[in-house]
């Protein structure tokens, strides 16, 4: 059998006498019901800076790395908008300036038979 002393609480309004047990169960179910912070931003956030990365991956992919890049600016695009950005623009141009990528690495192959740029002749 537990025992348990009565808690005197102090509140700005009054001041009570509560019995410790009952209090601990209000607290638990308090905190229970209580979402706690994770320490993360929005997932809209997130889906923001995924389509800013996405146009900035494309943009840059057009001059290098397009077999890398071009596919990450796929892949980050598609996700900023199936997470519904607010920034749609940006993860469609990010799209298509992936899609572009590709399309430069596929013509760069066909022509020269290499993956990479060649300004000098």
């Amino acid at each position: 059998m537990t025992v348990s002393a009565p808690v005197r609480t102090t509140n700005p309004d009054r001041t009570t006498d509560v019995d410790s047990t009952a209090n601990a169960e209000s607290t638990e179910s308090t905190a229970r019901a209580t979402p706690q912070p994770t320490g993360r931003r929005p997932r809209r956030t997130d889906a923001d800076g995924m389509a800013v990365a996405s146009f900035v991956l494309g943009l840059v992919g057009l001059l290098v790395f397009n077999i890398v890049l071009g596919p990450c600016a796929l892949v980050l695009g598609t996700l900023a908008l199936a997470r519904s950005t607010k920034r749609r623009g940006r993860a469609w141009l990010g799209l298509s300036l992936g899609a572009a990528d590709l399309i430069v690495l596929a013509a760069l192959v066909i022509a020269d038979g290499t993956v990479s740029w060649s300004i000098g002749g």
